[in-house]
């Protein structure tokens, strides 16, 4: 068997490799989306990431007879060591993430590549794969390859979840996506719900003002930081991170389409829905030069899709426990889903992910009609 060589990425051409390898690996998979290619380099660069700036990171390539048959990234986020043990991450936590191989030799050798790397710098526990923060593309696909991702959601090889736990892991969380079909309106009993909410005096549902975007940008995330601080994996914006993702997500915020719940005046939960943009990237072949750029800010204009993605949501963590949780839930769901059909199109949501264990929240994707279609598993081994 021909000696599989396993390298850092260190120059220009090696970060080239390393992002262009899954448009080969993936040239004729029809479910897969390419993802605009400066973006992928923006994201394994210090200096354009600020998740760098509390994170550091190792990229590797495998080689095997000349050719680039692999690559993985292997890192630590200083943020995440911090976290409480019990919430996934804490003490001697490393991450290992962008994986791609050819086969299961291949894999073997990125995997125990990655494992060293984080066992050299004190790490116990190797948990990935996550590419490169929970935020970006965590997990590997191990259901739901009938179709393809959404926006901000990753795809795989339906091959790599054996190859992984080969390498001696076991699944330690899996993240849900919810199908959800929104033409027709939501369940009776949710719309009761909701009218209720509509008669209260106390309860507001009002549009973000994209007029004042940074304000309104760093509020939302103030609010995730907080609805999503007890969760599994739970790593908290920095400010530089709030100005990072607030810049990214600009061109396809609608104020339609993203909603803040106030409660006696007070900011208390939010919903972020996006259009499918992935639907119009599928064309572009992970580019937008030379022409492509201008074709897509002509969509970006008003964009009609099939599909929206939830990729954000949450309630203050004081009123999780109570009713008026999931009421709030239940309003930004349909004021957010009126304006997604009758402005933009959409026939269905994609509500996720969801932690499998954040019961309240696959509660609230089950009642308003969701159906899993695509389970995403984070894989552990201690080290």
């Amino acid at each position: 068997m021909t000696e599989i060589i396993i390298r850092p990425v260190l120059t220009k051409a090696d970060k080239k490799a390393f992002v262009d390898l899954p448009f080969r690996l993936y040239a004729s998979d029809p479910n897969w989306v390419p993802p605009l290619k400066d973006e992928v380099h923006a994201l394994i660069t210090p200096g354009k990431n600020p998740w760098f700036e509390h994170g550091e990171a190792e990229c590797f390539l495998a080689q095997r007879d000349g050719h680039i048959v692999g690559r993985i990234s292997a890192h630590i986020d200083h943020l995440a060591l911090a976290q409480p043990v019990e919430q996934g991450m804490g003490p001697g936590a490393g991450n290992w993430g962008m994986f791609e191989a050819v086969d299961a030799e291949v894999a073997a050798a990125l995997i125990a590549r990655a494992e060293d790397a984080l066992h050299a710098k004190g790490m116990t526990r190797s948990i990935g794969p996550i590419s490169l923060a929970m935020w970006d593309e965590p997990g590997l696909l191990v259901e739901g390859f009938e179709q393809p991702p959404v926006v901000m959601m990753g795809f795989n090889s339906s091959a790599y979840g054996a190859w992984v736990e080969a390498a001696g892991y076991m699944g330690v969380q899996d993240l849900l996506t919810y199908d959800l079909p929104i033409a027709d309106g939501l369940p009776e009993l949710t719309n009761r719900i909701v009218a209720m909410g509509e008669r209260s005096g106390r309860i507001r549902i009002r549009r973000v003002d994209k007029s004042r975007f940074d304000e309104e940008a760093a509020l939302l995330l103030r609010l995730l930081n907080d609805a999503w601080s007890d969760n599994w994996g739970f790593v908290p914006f920095t400010d530089a991170e709030i100005a990072y993702a607030g810049k990214k997500l600009k061109p396809i915020v609608y104020e339609d389409l993203i909603r803040v719940a106030e409660v006696d005046g007070e900011p208390v939960a939010f919903m972020m829905t996006i259009p499918d943009i992935n639907e119009k990237l599928r064309e572009f072949g992970g580019s937008l030069w030379p022409f492509n750029w201008a074709k897509l800010l002509w969509w970006l204009r008003k964009p009609q899709v099939t599909t929206m993605r939830v990729p954000l949501m949450g309630v203050v963590k004081r009123l999780q426990s109570s009713r008026m949780a999931s009421q709030l839930a239940f309003m930004l769901v349909e004021y957010i889903r009126r304006d997604a059909t009758a402005k933009f199109g959409a026939t269905r949501g994609d509500f996720g992910w969801v932690l499998a264990s954040n019961g309240p929240m696959r509660s609230v994707g089950e009642a308003v009609g969701g159906t899993v279609n695509k389970v995403y598993r984070i894989y552990q081994k201690a080290l």
